[in-house]
């Protein structure tokens, strides 16, 4: 996988791409790929978005006390973490897949800040044994929450049918990955989802929610995290009546 650079107007090899750690305006870490001047997370804060979109909008929406959760685009383990420590908290049991292409090196996760950000008693355990668990295999992190990080790239991503209640669609933005938008993608996320599904992402560009919509999905446009005015959650409904929605 190639992304294009819409600044610079370059294809950019992502192994080549140079990642810098930085402090978003919440206090806790991201990375910065300088090369494409694109963040893993909103510069306004990487803790913020992540509990407003994937946790208020995705995780607490899904009315089940056991669920399926596909992460695609696993980056600092944020996502993962923070739904650790609520399913813990909650005595909620979750199955957690994480999708990533192109995993940190050792020496940028034991940069990140997000053990001590969130001042939890069990976010140092919880951290490590995220990002210390073998790739491909499945192992549990806490009491209530197990993970597998897959490392694949999306396009080739294989998923069987109905195995998932919620994901969690964390893809770098549209300008820079807009296959990743697209209602192939996206119809591949809608399959994979359980009847009644939820897919939660900071995006909101008219052309994935068409995308979305094509795909199967009925759309909803929910207020954003600080500097963001919206985000998406959108639900696995019949295509019809989605593309009628």
């Amino acid at each position: 996988m190639w992304w294009t650079d819409r600044t610079h107007k370059k294809t950019v090899n992502p192994l080549n791409v140079k990642r810098k750690i930085i402090i978003t305006s919440d206090g806790s870490s991201s990375i910065l790929m300088e090369d494409m001047d694109e963040t893993y997370h909103s510069v306004h804060g990487a803790v913020q978005e992540a509990n407003h979109v994937y946790l208020k909008e995705g995780f607490f929406q899904v009315p089940k006390r056991q669920f399926s959760i596909l992460e695609m685009g696993f980056g600092t383990g944020l996502n993962a973490l923070l739904t650790a420590l609520q399913a813990e908290k909650n005595q909620l049991s979750i199955q957690y897949h994480a999708v990533e292409g192109f995993p940190l090196t050792t020496e940028e996760i034991q940069l990140l800040n997000y053990s001590a950000q969130l001042d939890h008693p069990n976010a140092v355990r919880d951290f490590e044994n995220i990002h210390q668990i073998d790739w491909e295999l499945e192992k549990p992190i806490n009491s209530c929450f197990s993970l597998k990080k897959i490392r694949s790239l999306f396009e080739e991503l294989q998923l069987l049918p109905q195995s998932y209640d919620l994901i969690y669609f964390d893809a770098f933005g549209y300008p820079y990955q807009p296959q990743l938008w697209s209602a192939e993608i996206f119809s591949k996320m809608y399959d994979s989802l359980k009847p009644n599904g939820i897919l939660v992402t900071y995006a909101c560009r008219g052309v994935i929610k068409q995308n979305m919509r094509t795909a199967g999905f009925k759309v909803a446009r929910l207020a954003g995290p600080p500097g963001k005015r919206q985000m998406i959650r959108a639900h696995k409904i019949s295509k019809e009546t989605a593309l009628n929605s």
